[in-house]
């Protein structure tokens, strides 16, 4: 374990962090929500190490942590006005956004369905240590199941031998973990409850849902008038292509 509750000794601790990440190995890292553990994101082997430490499969795949705010249009692709807005309101910061992932990038995160759930934390010795290896594949440094870490010391008790370089930032400032915003439709939707409240989501996107709220009704068609003749019925020869699809 390689205490770093000093910002004086985070260079050493860093060092041995960005070594072991390098050769694929798993680390354990403070954030600014709960003590994360993680691996490059983009080794496979090395996020498989993750899932396993944790006792998780590739049906649930982790975030992946991104050391500055510019790395989203990289990572990720049809981002939206709504997700910047939120990116500029909350990053650094315990918002999570799952975006479509750049379909050229070679990794493998698990089963994501062509999605990835994008974080940049704030936390000093993870950005720190972000910004020498590149994005990392962090989950909550627990197995599955049990309480979150919030002391390095509670993590190495869930994870031992699994993690090759605990990191160690004293103990964590929030306590709680990241919210979690689906952005991969046409309204962003809150997915999990966390660090940034409702109210504060809406107050940069007023239209957020909550999963738990009814998506709005769609508008009833208004009746054919005099002035509004009707669609074509099926079999007239007017369709487009498009209606056919």
């Amino acid at each position: 374990m390689l205490p770093a509750s000093d910002p004086q000794s985070w260079g050493p601790a860093l060092d041995e962090a960005v070594a072991a990440v390098q050769r694929g190995a798993v680390v354990v890292l403070p954030t600014d929500t709960v003590y994360g553990v993680g691996a490059d994101a983009f080794s496979p082997a090395a996020v498989a190490a993750v899932l396993a430490a944790k006792g998780r499969g590739r049906q649930m795949p982790p975030p992946v942590l991104v050391p500055d705010a510019r790395t989203l249009d990289g990572l990720a692709t049809e981002v939206s006005d709504d997700v910047r807005a939120l990116v500029d309101a909350f990053w650094p910061g315990g918002l999570t956004l799952i975006c479509r992932a750049q379909p050229t990038l070679a990794w493998d995160l698990g089963e994501t369905h062509g999605t990835v759930a994008l974080r940049m934390p704030d936390h000093p010795a993870a950005l720190a240590l972000l910004r020498r290896t590149g994005p990392l594949a962090v989950s909550s440094a627990n197995l599955t199941g049990q309480a979150a870490a919030l002391e390095v010391a509670d993590a190495a008790a869930q994870l031992g031998g699994a993690v090759a370089v605990y990191l160690d930032g004293g103990p964590v400032p929030g306590g709680v973990a990241s919210t979690i915003v689906d952005a991969t439709g046409d309204v962003p939707v809150v997915v999990r409850a966390g660090a940034i409240s409702l109210e504060r989501l809406r107050e940069v996107v007023p239209g957020l849902r909550d999963a738990g709220e009814p998506a709005p009704a769609e508008p009833t068609p208004a009746a054919p008038t005099l002035d509004a003749p009707s669609a074509p019925a099926e079999g007239t020869g007017d369709e487009t292509p498009e209606a056919l699809r």
